[in-house]
């Protein structure tokens, strides 16, 4: 069972994230500052954090720090929730935290980055090239990136291209001793990551039953056996 912490000074939206959250697999804490949530966190080691950036007693940029500078607590996801400006978004973006979400943003976006996190803290990474073409309403265009974390449900990508949420892509990759992967996809999330470089989350529209093998057979093939 995963366990979430939710972080937010309103009642009213702990209560709505928590319904939205709500999952037989999760466990979910809630906190209404900062300081409650390293409290919550030191006692119950969550997997997940989802906090707001701006929060009483300290904002969730300083308790990502803070929590990333302690052994026993930094091994957990952290997703910061800001506005679109660009002072809020340096905030979050340069303290540590794996990904942000800017308001306003879908429910659809917050179950898929919450649980694109969840599942790579139990999934080894698999690394392989990726070619992705872009189709938007600026027309066709083609970028080369990095992907990450391939699951029958979509991928991770890393690349010095600029896409947004709701692009709908073409991805075409090729695992190491199976076969070329071409399947639809759209950007569930997008991070940037350095100066030039941007981390997507893709989630793919739909995807053929022998595709689908393919993918299940060479993550299982590089997923460690747990003892």
């Amino acid at each position: 069972m995963k366990k979430v912490l939710i972080v937010n000074p309103s009642s009213d939206s702990l209560t709505r994230y928590r319904n939205i959250l709500a999952r037989e697999d999760f466990k979910i804490f809630t906190a209404t500052s900062a300081e409650e949530a390293l409290r919550v966190h030191r006692r119950k080691t969550a997997d997940l954090l989802l906090t707001e950036l701006n929060l009483p007693g300290g904002g969730g940029d300083e308790l990502c720090r803070r929590i990333r500078r302690e052994e026993d607590l930094r091994n957990v996801s952290i997703v910061i929730i800001c506005r679109d400006v660009p002072e809020e978004i340096e905030r979050a973006e340069t303290c540590g935290a794996n990904a942000l979400l800017l308001r306003p943003f879908k429910l659809a976006q917050l179950d898929e980055c919450v649980g694109s996190l969840l599942a790579v803290t139990t999934r080894q990474d698999c690394r392989v090239l990726v070619k992705v073409e872009v189709f938007d309403k600026q027309g066709k265009g083609a970028l080369f990136g990095t992907t990450g974390n391939v699951s029958v449900s979509g991928l991770m990508i890393e690349s010095d291209e600029l896409l947004a949420v709701g692009d709908r892509i073409a991805c075409r990759f090729l695992l190491p001793d199976t076969g070329m992967i071409t399947v639809d996809g759209e950007v569930v999330r997008a991070t940037r990551t350095s100066r030039v470089l941007h981390q997507y989350g893709v989630r793919f529209v739909s995807l053929d039953p022998g595709f689908r093998a393919e993918i299940e057979g060479f993550i299982a093939a590089n997923t460690p056996v747990e003892e």
